[in-house]
């Protein structure tokens, strides 16, 4: 039972990994990538969605997610059982993966004079600071996700004989759906839809001696955790009841 669960932690932390790291060298002082925008950031996390789903997928299903795991959870398509095994390796495997981005980008983060930037690095927040509407983007967000991934099947091409496996494009459905999902839809909240990738790196970015980092702002943090969990519980029942 620890392979999927370290699959899980290793799978999530190459996710935040590869996901912070884009937003760093957008936001920070004097990276490579400095204002680079917005269509960075949304492909950058749609690629690290396709890395961590390409690692973890064959072991733990690559759920990367407790948002995804209570989904398939609720489905019926996950036992319960592992759901505390999995959401606890997504956790750590987010901490970790926004503190080896702090470590990596510790220069720039040092010559980053707003506190704000240096937050987003770590977590979400809201363009416009509404908790009902904020908390109904991260629901409606979540929910096109995980009802997504319900009918994501393997990349295999079927012929009459043998199915023609095509292995890592298996993946790729998921990082287009994330995609589209911060093109269309993640300008409001910066679209977490993942409560172990908001909360995991906001307890990194608390707990790291960054310079000048200011507030984790742990008022608005319930948000970017609750909604998803809400969104991929509708996921799941509509799945279940309507569309199946």
């Amino acid at each position: 039972m620890m392979g999927p669960v370290v699959a899980e932690f290793v799978g999530t932390a190459v996710l935040i990994l590869l996901g912070n790291a884009v937003v760093a060298n957008v936001v920070l002082t004097g990276t490579k990538g400095h204002n680079s925008g917005w269509i960075v950031i949304t492909t950058g996390w749609a690629l690290a969605v396709f890395v961590g789903v390409v690692i973890a997928g064959p072991v733990s299903g690559a759920h990367l997610s407790p948002a995804v795991t209570l989904g398939l959870a609720v489905a019926g398509k996950f036992a319960w059982a592992m759901v505390p095994k999995y959401v606890v390796a997504q956790l750590v495997g987010a901490f970790v993966g926004a503190a080896l981005v702090w470590a990596l980008f510790k220069d720039h983060f040092d010559r980053t004079e707003e506190a704000g930037l240096k937050l987003a690095v770590f977590c979400t927040g809201p363009a416009i600071r509404n908790h009902p509407i904020n908390l109904l983007n991260e629901i409606i967000g979540t929910l096109v996700l995980v009802l997504a991934v319900f009918y994501i099947v393997g990349g295999e091409i079927t012929s009459t004989h043998t199915p023609v496996g095509l292995g890592s494009v298996g993946a790729l459905p998921v990082a287009l759906v994330v995609w589209v999902i911060g093109l269309g839809l993640g300008g409001t909240t910066g679209y977490a839809i993942n409560p172990a990738r908001d909360l995991g790196p906001r307890l990194a970015h608390a707990l790291l001696p960054i310079r000048g980092k200011g507030t984790s702002e742990w008022g608005y943090a319930w948000i970017p955790v609750v909604g998803p969990l809400i969104g991929a519980t509708f996921a799941a029942l509509l799945f279940g009841w309507v569309l199946q």
